[in-house]
């Protein structure tokens, strides 16, 4: 008996704990043995697969799980990004191209080589749902896993190939719905990690899920999605986007159905079926829904994604975890497409606010007032989008008691501001990942001064400790305050400045103006606001 006893040990062992072949580490875990790659005090293995290639038949079904795969897998090698357009026209966030396939499901970790029971970090890239790789620089884990956590970056399905909802592919599914394969990927990587991180070093129970705008959206949808309740235990949401989203089956808030729009697509595409479809060329099919104009979102069909967003937070149905979530100063300029151009003058620009907004012009203009009407009309923007939606998460999960921090990324430098990027979207995250040297080529370039240096070690501090505890901290830098009934936030210019009363009067205005939408159930909410708002419904019974 204590001969089995210690042979059971013995097995425990070897399933939690790296072993090593000359220098890189070797992890035995349920998935299977992969070899990784010693990196300083670190582990690192990747281009891990969490699911079956999403090829042929398997192509718009959910991940399928693996079986235990036979031999070693070599992880020392990213693997290919999912298909995605190429981009046309250079920009800041353009990098170097990355090998493209459907077998593109997989993940990356970035361990402590002494890690046991380690806080987890696992990170959703933003891209707009079309494009987005865990293989991306800025994105290297070594920094924050330095710090004692475990990073995990994961690849999940994009445009047409990962969001495609259509009435053929319900068919086939026993609940008759369709679209949100991208979702379905990450909440399987989750259960991959749930079965696995414990090999590596990391706690299953300590699950952080993070992301940056798409990757931000999809934190969001992750907290709504029941299939992934109980997967993570806390949630950071950078930049991230409440916007109202397709209806599976219905045309409302001013969009068509998500079936009908894959019914748009399909004939675009002269696909007269799903067959049709799912032999197309991955790389042709994706380029010509782009050309196409298809908008990849996740779908509400009553089950992954039960309700719109705001419905699920204001019913208090989300995930019941601690948050952190905020947005950048200066969201919009890099990012001008989402913005109205500017009214002829002055005049013609508060005409236009009062005509749309009413008996809100007034709150408007106080907030976004002609005298900087380009600053203004990118505020706006901004605030629609990212300010409205990082108040909103923190405040509705501090009404479930979750500890809840709020910040403002608001520093510049030198490149950046002299470029008229201050504080652009996705700027913070060089900083908190610690990558400030492997940023893309036209991204400005950030000194390389111990002032920077300070600012991202904070950063770092902050975002690592949250995924360690709940509780953002950094060494020799002021506390954090929670949102809780003093509204308070963190300020990040040149270094933290802890505040309260984050924009007073912006979260009322937006939050007014979406409640009014919603209430008609005819009216999108999401970009087009200020200068490009339809005219604002009278008021209704909010909450």
């Amino acid at each position: 008996m204590f001969r089995l006893l210690l042979i059971c040990v013995a097995a425990a062992l070897a399933l939690a704990v790296p072993s090593y072949a000359g220098n890189a580490p070797i992890v035995n875990a349920p998935a299977g043995i992969l070899k990784g790659q010693t990196e300083g005090p670190l582990n690192v293995f990747k281009d891990i697969p969490y699911a079956l290639p999403p090829v042929g038949a398997l192509r718009w079904k959910a991940p399928v799980p693996m079986s235990r795969w036979q031999g070693v897998k070599n992880g020392t090698a990213f693997g290919p990004e999912c298909f995605q357009p190429e981009s046309k026209i250079a920009n800041i966030y353009s990098g170097d191209p990355i090998p493209m396939s459907e077998d593109c499901l997989s993940l990356n970790i970035w361990a402590p080589a002494n890690a046991h029971n380690a806080p987890v970090f696992f990170w959703i890239y933003g891209g707009a749902l079309w494009g987005g790789s865990n293989a991306d620089p800025i994105y290297d884990g070594t920094q924050m896993a330095k710090r004692g956590i475990v990073v995990v970056t994961v690849n999940y399905r994009l445009g047409v190939l990962g969001w495609l909802a259509h009435p053929g592919l319900s068919a086939e599914n026993p609940l008759h719905i369709s679209g949100n394969y991208g979702l379905l990927d990450q909440i399987r990587a989750l259960r991959w990690v749930k079965d696995n991180i414990a090999a590596f070093g990391g706690d299953p129970a300590n699950v952080t899920i993070a992301g940056e705008s798409a990757g931000g959206l999809s934190v969001m949808y992750l907290m709504a999605s029941p299939p992934a309740r109980g997967l993570f235990a806390k949630a950071i949401a950078q930049s991230a986007y409440m916007v109202s989203t397709p209806d599976l089956k219905d045309a409302k808030y001013g969009a068509s159905s998500a079936e009908d729009s894959g019914k748009a697509l399909a004939a675009a595409l002269h696909a007269p079926d799903i067959a049709a479809l799912r032999a197309m060329d991955p790389a042709a099919l994706t380029a010509a829904a782009a050309a196409a104009r298809f908008a990849p979102f996740g779908a509400v069909d009553g089950h992954v994604l039960p309700r719109q967003l705001v419905d699920v937070f204001d019913r208090g149905e989300q995930a019941h975890v601690p948050i952190l979530a905020g947005f950048n100063a200066g969201e919009i300029r890099s990012l001008r497409i989402l913005a109205p151009p500017p009214a002829a003058s002055a005049a013609a620009y508060e005409k236009s606010i009062r005509d749309r907004y009413g008996d809100l012009a007034g709150a408007f203009l106080k907030l976004y007032p002609s005298s900087d009407m380009q600053e203004s009309i990118w505020a706006t923007t901004r605030d629609a989008l990212y300010g409205w939606t990082a108040e909103r998460l923190v405040r509705k999960q501090t009404a479930l008691s979750q500890p809840s921090f709020l910040y403002l990324f608001d520093h510049g430098y030198p490149a950046e501001d002299n470029a008229g990027l201050h504080a652009f979207h996705g700027s913070e995250l060089p900083f908190m990942f610690g990558t400030m040297d492997r940023t893309p080529k036209l991204w400005p370039k950030i000194p390389a001064t111990p002032e920077e240096a300070k600012l991202s070690e904070a950063m770092l501090d902050y975002w690592t400790s949250f995924t360690r505890t709940g509780d953002p901290h950094a060494t020799n830098e002021p506390a954090w305050p929670a949102y809780d009934s003093t509204a308070g936030y963190m300020h990040f210019t040149d270094t933290p400045h802890p505040a309260h009363h984050l924009m007073p009067g912006m979260y009322r205005l937006h939050e007014e103006v979406m409640c009014r939408r919603h209430a008609t159930g005819s009216i999108a909410w999401n970009w087009n606001v200020g200068l490009a708002s339809p005219p604002l419904p009278p008021k209704a019974n909010c909450h």
